[in-house]
């Protein structure tokens, strides 16, 4: 290695190193830099060296050294893809050298051989180092010659000496060449023979590379090829062996695929665990030929950049609008190219097939079922039934992958501890509810080893330090908690543990943390890596929460309430909790709720209890007041999210608590215990899965979840994706996106002619509050047209290469490829699901406007199509206020009434206040009969509502507590900004209290 020194810039002799090095003309090699380099190489990097005499010198810091021959410089880096200054590519040559797929297949291959075939592997080596020997021979024999015929003197046939060198060079050459000739044959049939073996070799590769994409998902899945190498070898040794080679093959790939799955989950959250085995079944489809590129887009990507106004109409009402479009783009498959005329000629068979609870396990229509295998119906199903997607694609992994792959790695925390030694640490990525703390402290009991503990925070190093030497040297088990708080300490870690001389070999690391983007990435790639998350559902929480409580908590009180109160806060504290997973029809805000918040409330209920008068009994107001609104209430920020706890708070903590035929739900009573084996023993017997009404929710809650999971995934697959090249076999990126560009710019309104507002604006009334409204909203889409026009034929000019692609425009062309709408145009817009609903709503949002100020003031309002609709609404109170002599705009209140009517049946304007349209109702259905709610149709997550006329009234009374206050939101997502206002709606079946655990709510757009 002609001595070359390995440093690092955090080294304690970093700066001796690169001394030494200099004045002693050594290669330095400074690894694992990050994007800012040490402002002590400037000088060196800049080349500013000093003459003096035949010496070149240069200023290191505050000490001139000598710079001698033979001194070079290497830098590395572990970042994925680094962004360095100019600068500092200009002043170094930056190298790629990471592994490609193709040259890690052929690093494999030569491994796999070594293993399996050593002898074959040798004569390889042996046959490449004749060869090159051959060619240096030739070329030797070459320059010889030709140095003779150079510095010849006179007759060249007179020089006996060059006419013999001519006659070795020439039977030399001959032989050479046969020699030549016949290594070039043994080498075909040498990789003739090592062909055999390229199966192993590229699923490793695909394995490898998969495992390293994830790390895009997040920057804690960490991998080196190091660690990889040892699993890949450890599979070889392991498998089963046959002297069939293709049986043999057959063993390692099984055994590696396996092997290699189950380390990489064991370190994934439960979350990402399906993504990474999903895309390990596509993956190694796609390598075989079972699927192509262009299916695996389609998969990812459905209909998502279609406008639905550009394609063939569709034929019922029934099919939602994303699902036609998905369709849509699947008939651009040759298996699907009939399918959009099978749907429209075979309506009944579709509709009774699509409204099954299971559609997947039925027969599919048009004889599908026989005709497609796993992965294109898992397209159709994709296609039809968002929420079936991930149960399908359940069904895909097993056939593709078997059936071991469709169940989730469950974590063996002494298996892990075995496979680990000395110098690698494990590290535990938490999780709210998560802290494997307690098992590693049984583990160590269990091992006879002494464990020692501290939480890492500030001023917390020094000890963490003097317990790490400690315990390397004694061979104890040290684990520091909450290392994300300490990072600087946890590089110190890498270091310490790497290059310790001598650590003793029952010494363990254990690392807790949570995610954080700065972790140093060394080590993570030198470490077990594992999570621990809580296991979901009611059974298991409240398990949990009961294993945590001890007998004399349960003994606490003589009182009868005692033993139901707990139980019910542990009930309460569970559903606040698992409520969450059902995203914005659970809570709006989704809270961090915990173990200290249970607590409170248990102490809170234990002080009570004691200061309680017998006579009086329990004081249901204080307690639903304390949990609502201090203990867990006091995390709850949002209006909404509060009206919500206080309801669980009424519906269950009342004097019906007290009673023996007391239910949260069907098949969740109140237990009669009075030991914690006891309640253990019940818990257990709690239905294993929970349907959404335990939480107060419709059961379409459930096809939410299923929908929001599925689109979950499918949309970090596609940001996994490559953004260079272009598909496989297909358009390129550029040419894809330019042809999309040059559509959108076709379809684009023209922007809008000022003066011809003004004159119409001025005929309506200029000072009026709704055309004042409207010259705002006009100004906005003005902008939003601007933006969207530049910026097209900016990246048409980029793409053609006409200007430099920005790093906006870069974002942008890969935002649009992925069918999503770039950040640019949603910060002066609005958000949307898919670019090609953005595109149809900016055109419908145009029609609205222009047809507003050219034909007058519309008779019903699309109330979606507004960027402010809270000003819509003040402007309509402002206008109905001036039409009341006496009102005040202070006193005026919204008010409602839902007709029966649709859009078309609207042929005149309301006297006074305005018709909307355009709204659904989500979490209920509306019974358009009895102008009432009611429970929701199965399948049907949103329901769209008539015509809504609203008007004003001057009133300082309250709201009627019969009514249902439904709020409205702009987008599915239900927060503060999208909050436009709150409308009553009749209920006489059920209590509003009913579509406040429903999370009934009107969303102006449901895409």
């Amino acid at each position: 290695m002609n001595e070359l020194q390995i440093t690092s810039l955090n080294h304690k002799y970093f700066r001796t190193h690169l001394e030494d090095s200099l004045s002693l003309g050594r290669p330095l090699l400074i690894e694992d830099v990050e994007e800012e380099l040490d402002p002590v190489l400037d000088n060196l990097l800049d080349r500013n060296f000093i003459k003096s005499g035949s010496i070149l010198k240069v200023v290191v810091g505050d000490k001139e050294c000598d710079v001698m021959p033979g001194f070079m410089l290497y830098i590395t880096t572990k970042l994925p893809n680094p962004a360095y200054t100019p600068e500092v590519s200009a002043k170094t040559a930056i190298i790629d050298f990471t592994v490609t797929v193709h040259g890690l297949e052929d690093q494999l291959l030569g491994r796999v051989i070594r293993t399996e075939k050593s002898d074959l592997e040798s004569e390889r080596v042996a046959l490449i180092e004749e060869v090159m020997d051959n060619k240096r021979r030739m070329k030797e024999l070459e320059d010889n010659l030709l140095f003779r015929l150079t510095s010849v003197q006179g007759s060249l046939v007179d020089d006996e000496d060059l006419i013999m060198v001519l006659h070795d060079t020439k039977s030399t050459a001959q032989d050479v060449s046969t020699k030549l000739h016949i290594a070039s044959e043994t080498e075909r049939k040498i990789n003739g023979a090592r062909e055999e073996y390229r199966p192993v070799a590229t699923r490793g590769s695909i394995l490898y590379f998969l495992i390293t994409d994830m790390a895009v998902v997040s920057c804690m899945y960490q991998t080196s090829l190091r660690q990889f190498l040892i699993l890949f070898d450890m599979s070889m040794n392991k498998a089963d062996r046959s002297n069939n080679p293709k049986i043999r093959i057959g063993n390692i790939i099984r055994f590696l695929t396996l092997t290699v799955w189950r380390n990489a989950c064991r370190g994934f959250y439960e979350r990402h665990k399906f993504l990474f085995t999903l895309l390990l079944a596509m993956k190694v489809d796609l390598q075989c030929g079972h699927i192509s590129h262009e299916e695996f887009m389609k998969f990812i990507k459905g209909g998502a950049s279609l406008d639905l106004k550009a394609v063939q109409p569709k034929p019922f009402r029934w099919v939602l609008d994303i699902t036609w479009l998905n369709l849509v783009e699947l008939s651009k498959l040759s298996q699907f190219s009939n399918i959009l005329d099978q749907i429209t000629e075979n309506e009944k068979d579709w509709r009774l097939w699509f409204e099954k609870d299971k559609p997947e396990e039925e027969e599919l229509p048009c004889g599908y079922s026989r005709s497609l295998d796993m992965f294109r119906q898992l397209l159709l199903i994709r296609s039809w039934c968002p929420d079936r997607t991930l149960s399908q694609a359940r069904r895909y992994i097993r056939s593709a992958l078997g059936e071991q792959y469709a169940d989730s790695v469950i974590l063996d925390l002494e298996a892990t501890w075995e496979e680990s030694d000395n110098r690698t640490p494990l590290i535990c990525f938490l999780s709210q509810g998560s802290d494997p703390s307690g098992q590693i402290e049984i583990l160590s009991k269990a091992k006879e080893i002494e464990i020692r503990f501290i939480s890492m925070g500030q001023g917390q190093e020094a000890h963490a330090r003097r317990l790490l030497t400690e315990a390397m040297a004694a061979g104890k088990w040290l684990l520091l908690q909450n290392c994300h708080l300490s990072l600087e300490f946890c590089q110190e870690i890498l270091d310490t543990v790497t290059e310790s001389s001598n650590v003793h070999k029952c010494f363990r690391l254990w690392l807790t943390t949570e995610v954080h983007t700065a972790f140093p990435i060394g080590l993570l790639q030198i470490s077990i890596k594992f999570t621990n998350e809580p296991p979901q559902g009611i059974r298991a929480s409240l398990k949990r929460t009961y294993v945590d409580v001890s007998q004399d908590l349960l003994d606490y009180s003589n009182a009868h309430q005692w033993p139901r109160l707990l139980y019910a806060t542990a009930f309460l504290h569970t559903v606040v909790l698992e409520r969450r997973k059902y995203g914005a029809l659970g809570w709006n805000v989704p809270y961090e709720f915990n173990q200290a918040d249970f607590q409170a409330s248990v102490q809170f209920i234990q002080n009570h209890l004691d200061d309680m008068d017998p006579k009086k009994g329990v004081s249901w107001v204080t307690i639903c007041y304390m949990l609502g609104e201090i203990q867990y209430g006091g995390r709850v920020t949002e209006d909404f999210d509060k009206r919500l706890l206080l309801t669980f708070l009424h519906v269950w903590f009342n004097e019906r608590l007290l009673t023996s035929d007391f239910r949260f739900y069907q098949g969740y009573g109140l237990p009669m215990c009075k030991g914690q084996a006891e309640y253990i023993e019940y818990i257990n017997q709690l239905p294993a899965t929970d349907s959404p009404e335990v939480f107060g929710l419709h059961p379409n809650a459930d096809i939410t979840y299923q929908i929001n999971t599925a689109k979950s995934i499918l949309d970090t697959i596609l940001s996994m994706q490559p953004k260079e090249g272009g598909q496989r076999g297909g358009e390129t990126r550029e040419a894809v996106v330019s042809h999309l560009a040059n559509d959108m710019l076709g379809k684009l309104p023209p922007d809008y002619i000022q003066h011809e507002i003004k004159e119409a604006l001025q005929k309506m009334g200029a000072i009026l509050p709704m055309n004042i409204f409207l010259r705002q909203e006009l100004d906005r889409m003005q902008k939003v047209l601007k933006v969207v026009r530049q910026s097209l034929q900016d990246l048409l000019l980029a793409i053609e290469g006409t200007i430099i692609m920005s790093a906006s425009l870069k974002d942008m062309l890969d935002a649009m490829y992925d069918a999503r709408v770039p950040e640019h145009w949603r910060k002066v817009s609005w958000e949307s699901s898919t670019l090609g609903f953005w595109f149809t709503e900016l055109l419908e949002r145009d029609a609205q406007f222009r047809r507003w100020y050219m034909y007058g003031r519309p008779k019903a309002f699309w109330i979606t199509g507004f960027f402010n609709p809270q000003g819509f609404l003040t402007a309509m109170r402002q206008e109905v206020t001036r039409q009341h002599k006496g009102w005040s705009l202070d006193c005026v209140i919204l008010q409602n009434l839902v007709t029966r009517f649709n859009r078309e049946d609207i042929h005149d304007p309301p006297p006074e206040g305005v018709y909307i349209y355009g709204l659904f109702l989500e979490g209920a259905s509306w019974d358009r009969k009895q102008g009432r709610l009611m429970e929701s149709r199965p399948k049907v997550l949103y329901e769209p509502m008539p015509i809504i006329y609203l008007y004003a009234v001057n009133t300082t009374s309250g709201k009627d507590p019969n009514l249902y206050e439904c709020p409205i939101y702009r987008k599915p997502l239900r927060t503060d900004a999208t909050y436009i206002g709150s409308i009553d709606l009749e209920t006489t079946e059920y209590l509003p209290s009913h579509w406040t655990l429903r999370g009934v709510a009107l969303l102006c757009d449901i895409k």
